[in-house]
């Protein structure tokens, strides 16, 4: 199990340099007012595929061998890391596999085989993925690239922090959406070096929370398939890579309602006027519910890990959020 540090990530941000985006950091002066902090919000949703996910994505495959390269990739994913891997695939010119569930969303799906990339279906909640992708490499040659547990695919990751610091100067508190822990991982390997003393929060679903019992537990804990909103962070365990990596750095990982998750998606339509999933607008749902502790006068700095939601989706969403209002 290799190491990820910041040397690392500083590595992957010189590979990425010119290939990814450099996405811009926002700031509301209304959200400053609601919560008291300053905030700086990192746009990973304006990233290529839409999603932060291009990062680890490219850098893993770029990290690779010529010889690996031709032999063609494999990735599972419901969706974001799906896209990112048919891309860099596409850029370096190779295969590329992605075991994807049947009821991935659509618009996730079709933007993936638009990269190029062949499609193996799978049933989430019967199937086991990443044994899915195993029988793919197997029969094909194919190099595997997990979504968030492979130090490479996190030091890419990581990258969205060091922008996001270097732009918006230290913090004292940093929220990160949580599915596998990859994202979390980087950034908080960066932010933890760079700006000692910050208090570092994973944000997950309440109705998938393997990452609170994981914790609590002291090792990776497994939980069923969760059904959530949050289709980006329906993970149902830690990695062990990333468990390991984040277990000294967290302050700890807050959890979020399905109706928390979709008021945060609807507020930043509305204020920001900027469109995220809900799974990348957890760490802003946290901060707009109050879940965070002690963020009066703190600089705090969120991940808008994705955008990723086909309009009808977005409009059942919301449409059902007005209907649930008293």
């Amino acid at each position: 199990m290799r190491e990820v540090t910041l040397g690392h990530v500083e590595a992957a941000a010189a590979v990425l340099a010119g290939i990814a985006h450099r996405t811009p950091v926002l700031t509301s002066r209304t959200l400053d007012t609601l919560t008291g902090a300053r905030v700086a919000l990192k746009a990973e949703h304006l990233q290529r595929v839409g999603a932060f996910k291009f990062r680890g994505a490219y850098h893993a495959l770029a990290r690779l061998t010529p010889t690996q390269r031709s032999r063609g990739v494999v990735a599972f994913s419901s969706g974001n890391h799906a896209q990112a891997v048919a891309l860099a695939a596409r850029l370096f010119e190779v295969p590329a596999t992605i075991v994807m569930p049947h009821d991935a969303p659509s618009s996730k799906r079709k933007a993936t085989q638009g990269y190029g990339a062949q499609i193996v279906g799978y049933d989430r909640y019967v199937e086991d993925r990443a044994a899915v992708a195993a029988q793919v490499a197997a029969a094909t040659g194919a190099v595997l690239i997990p979504p968030f547990d492979h130090p490479d695919v996190i030091a890419g990751q990581g990258t969205a922090a060091l922008e996001l610091i270097a732009d918006a100067g230290p913090l004292d508190v940093l929220l990160v959406p949580l599915g596998g822990g990859g994202l979390l991982a980087g950034c908080a390997t960066v932010a933890a070096a760079l700006c000692p003393g910050v208090r570092i929060y994973g944000v997950e679903p309440a109705t998938g929370d393997d990452w609170v019992r994981s914790l609590a537990a002291g090792r990776p804990v497994s939980i069923p398939p969760p059904r959530t909103v949050a289709d980006c962070l329906a993970t149902g365990a830690p990695g062990a890579l990333t468990f390991a990596v984040l277990r000294p750095l967290l302050t700890g990982v807050l959890t979020v309602s399905e109706e928390e998750l979709v008021d945060a998606m609807r507020w930043a339509i509305e204020r920001l006027h900027q469109v995220i999933e809900p799974g990348g607008a957890a760490g802003l749902a946290a901060l707009l519910a109050g879940a965070v502790p002690d963020v009066a006068g703190a600089r705090v700095g969120v991940i808008l890990s994705g955008g990723n939601i086909g309009a009808g989706r977005l409009a059942q969403l919301l449409g059902q959020r007005d209907e649930d209002r008293p």
